[in-house]
């Protein structure tokens, strides 16, 4: 039975993960930690030998540069697409959750509620869903059976993963935060997906990261790894 495997991965720290700034489509580059993590990463899939076919990544600099690290130890050039990007926040990029709650406390209180309004008047989460499937998907179909690497951004790891899981609510899966560099697994046969790994950010042990929720340490006891349902 043949088996497409994706490895989905997120991008490295950069100072607005830090300082709890909202990135969205805004082009941020990685921090100095942010560098070493995807040091590790690529050093790491470099150890497990697994043979990749292809490597795609978003378009934005915090996403390609960790993209790269891993082009430079697994021999595969990096293809950029800008379906990849994380979800976009219009007038929202830029600010942290508290000056969105502060400036716009009507549409803040909307997503608490759980409705899925235009972040900062730009795009919802079923809009980021489509995009980010649908090229995924059309990826897939010219690549049957081989395995893939998509880096890319938290918001984007969360909806291919609703997507294997057959889950019409984001917010109702069993776990919120993506970690930066975090490797999540999932396979699709004809007979459906299967999800591998979530969130595995082994590689980073011992190392330091922001304590805001953008960029969860790798020990958080809350954080599955493998994958049970």
């Amino acid at each position: 039975m043949t088996t497409t495997t994706l490895y989905l991965i997120r991008h490295g720290e950069t100072d607005w993960n830090m300082s709890g700034h909202w990135q969205g489509h805004i082009d941020v580059p990685l921090n100095a930690i942010g560098k070493e993590q995807a040091r590790l990463l690529a050093q790491r899939l470099k150890t497990e030998r697994t043979r990749f076919d292809v490597l795609y990544s978003s378009d934005l600099a915090r996403a390609y540069q960790t993209a790269w690290a891993i082009s430079e130890v697994i021999g595969l050039p990096v293809e950029l697409l800008p379906s990849l990007r994380e979800i976009d926040l219009g007038t929202w990029s830029g600010l942290t959750r508290e000056q969105i709650q502060q400036r716009f406390p009507i549409e803040y209180a909307l997503l608490e509620q759980g409705q899925d309004v235009p972040r900062g008047g730009a795009e919802t989460l079923n809009a980021l869903r489509r995009r980010v499937v649908e090229v995924v998907e059309a990826i897939m179909a010219q690549h049957l059976g081989e395995t893939l690497v998509f880096v890319t951004h938290g918001g984007p790891v969360r909806m291919l993963l609703a997507h294997a899981l057959g889950a019409a609510d984001v917010s109702k899966l069993p776990f919120h935060h993506i970690g930066n560099t975090s490797i999540t697994i999932i396979e699709h046969r004809p007979s459906g997906w299967n999800v591998r790994l979530v969130n595995d950010m082994s590689h980073l042990a011992g190392q330091s990261q922001a304590p805001d929720l953008m960029s969860t340490p790798p020990d958080d006891a809350e954080l599955p790894h493998e994958w049970n349902p």
